[in-house]
């Protein structure tokens, strides 16, 4: 039979674990000092058992015990896995969101990937700081096929607690590369570089041949590409908008971008089919 974890319950401010997961939710320097993070809700905690990632601790509200799905997340995790019970208002002080989910798990920091060589698509995040977006973006760069991600030194940790609730688990699956150089990781990379960006000589998106590899640059709302990126791009690229918009949130405009990419590879992959089976 499995062996079942004592869940051990915790009542004071003052337990050396919970003030640990209070620095881990709220601050990126303790998260760097500890070398954790804290995965918030069910959903990452699912995806995180999906992908066997290895797991240092759950912690749960009182009244998230209730719950179905909690008890067979709990059921699911590996046995030497430390459980821990907070009361409500207990976990609402460790909860690393304002509307507490009632279930966080305690993770390792991965270490930062090996700089390969570049030579698929990859997704490249100039100073992009809110967490919101970022971890909308990595969502949409797992669910596109882009595993290849590189943060430039200005953006969020993309390991926050809010950046992987916004995540969804995409983290799981991508090669996640923060505090880049991006003009040395780019170097000699054997597709297109696109930038986009509202210049002069940039092209509609939907006019642009997107059949190689590509590197995208995104920058952040506002200040946008350094022009040490814009440079590097090879093409410079447009979203066609309506009369009077002048522009679109980064998270958007990045999930235009690589689906559009996407489409494309999806028709000439179709055409290539049609044409081999007459």
């Amino acid at each position: 039979a499995r062996r079942r974890r004592v869940m051990k319950a915790i009542a004071s401010r003052d337990n050396p674990l919970v003030k640990r997961l209070h620095a881990l939710s709220s601050s990126t320097r303790e998260r760097r000092k500890h070398g954790e993070t804290l995965l918030d809700g069910a959903h990452l905690l699912d995806a995180a058992l999906q992908r066997q990632w290895p797991l240092k601790g759950v912690v749960v509200a009182e009244s998230g015990l209730a719950g179905a799905e909690i008890q067979d997340l709990l059921s699911r995790c590996p046995a030497e896995v430390p459980r821990y019970r907070l009361s409500d208002a207990l976990f609402a002080h460790i909860s690393p969101v304002d509307t507490p989910s009632g279930l966080v798990a305690i993770i390792d920091l991965p270490a930062e990937p090996a700089p390969e060589p570049l030579a698929s698509d990859v997704v490249v995040l100039d100073s992009v700081q809110d967490p919101g977006n970022l971890g909308t973006i990595l969502r949409t760069a797992a669910a596109a096929g882009v595993r290849e991600v590189l943060l430039t030194e200005g953006c969020a940790s993309a390991w926050s607690p809010r950046v992987l609730r916004a995540g969804m688990g995409a983290h799981f699956g991508l090669r996640i590369r923060e505090r880049v150089d991006a003009l040395q990781a780019l170097e000699g990379f054997p597709g297109t570089v696109l930038a986009t960006a509202l210049a002069p000589d940039a092209r509609s998106l939907y006019d642009i041949d997107l059949g190689r590899p590509a590197a995208w640059l995104f920058g952040a709302e506002g200040q946008g590409l350094s022009p040490a990126l814009l440079a590097l791009a090879a093409e410079r690229v447009v979203i066609p908008l309506a009369d009077g918009i002048e522009s679109l949130n980064v998270a958007a405009a990045v999930a235009i971008c690589l689906f559009e990419q996407a489409r494309q590879r999806r028709a000439l992959s179709a055409s290539h089919s049609s044409q081999g089976g007459d």
